[in-house]
């Protein structure tokens, strides 16, 4: 099923209502075997993937075909009804997308989809970075690096925004197995204690005032996508721009919020070292 997945199979799907949907959990929880229950839950939650797939295709490099990341939130979907249990207190939803989310970046993590070719222009700019901030004795801008390497602007800063796609998710903790497990034990809840309270507060201040930093285009399309979840579409015509110079505008300011978090780090560092 994760080989090729189609939406437009789906999209005049009748959506049931709360009773009908409860009736069908009953049916189905009551005997886990019945095959055509759990197909019609399937269906009833295929809009799911929708969601996820929607949120998670723009920060993926364009050899990560849609078709394939439906299938494999496919997979995570039908888990998730498998598993799901209406006496650990979530939301089915919740769980799900979870889930969905889950077994699309595990599914990702086991591939590398960079060409070679393209790794090893990665592996050039990186190269170049670091020569460059040794010599500047800073980091380096976009235009230092293209300079150096005589790949274009536009080109090194696509290259990064894909490698650090990729990298993120083979570094990501806590939105797959591990968080599923944690989700099934607790309430559907957001509590944090004072501790975790004061870390997260400390982390939107930074946050903040990076995005202050930024482009005041750069910040607006952050603040659409990330606080009005809003799509990059939808931002386009906001804005003025095509859904594709969006792409290309967030890739740019995710990498210099990402220079500009890395630079507040260092400066923290040498702080606490001369205190």
């Amino acid at each position: 099923m994760s080989e090729s997945f189609d939406f437009t199979s789906y999209n005049n799907i009748k959506r049931m209502s709360e009773t009908e949907l409860t009736e069908l959990w009953q049916m189905y929880l009551g005997d886990k075997s019945n095959k055509t229950a759990r197909d019609t839950l399937i269906v009833q939650y295929i809009y799911l993937i929708r969601y996820v797939v929607g949120r998670v295709k723009v920060t993926l490099p364009s050899t990560i075909s849609i078709e394939d990341i439906a299938g494999y939130g496919v997979e995570g979907l039908i888990n998730a009804i498998e598993r799901y249990s209406p006496q650990k207190n979530t939301r089915f939803e919740t769980y799900a997308l979870i889930r969905i989310r889950g077994a699309i970046l595990d599914r990702i993590r086991s591939q590398d989809f960079l060409p070679r070719s393209v790794r090893r222009k990665i592996k050039e700019i990186k190269t170049a970075q670091e020569h460059l901030k040794q010599e500047l004795g800073r980091m380096p801008t976009t235009q230092e690096v293209s300079e150096y390497t005589g790949i274009e602007a536009e080109k090194v800063l696509q290259l990064l925004a894909e490698d650090t796609t990729i990298t993120s998710i083979y570094d990501k903790k806590g939105a797959t197995e591990d968080s599923v497990e944690i989700i099934d034990t607790i309430e559907d809840t957001n509590k944090l204690n004072p501790q975790e309270q004061a870390e997260e507060s400390n982390v939107k201040q930074q946050l903040e005032k990076a995005l202050m930093r930024l482009p005041e285009r750069e910040r607006i399309i952050m603040v659409l996508y990330y606080q009005e979840n809003m799509t990059m579409k939808e931002i386009g015509e906001t804005i003025n721009a095509s859904e594709s110079r969006v792409c290309q505008l967030h890739a740019q300011g995710i990498m210099k919020l990402k220079n500009i978090l890395s630079e507040s780090r260092s400066a923290r560092l040498q702080k606490s070292i001369i205190a």
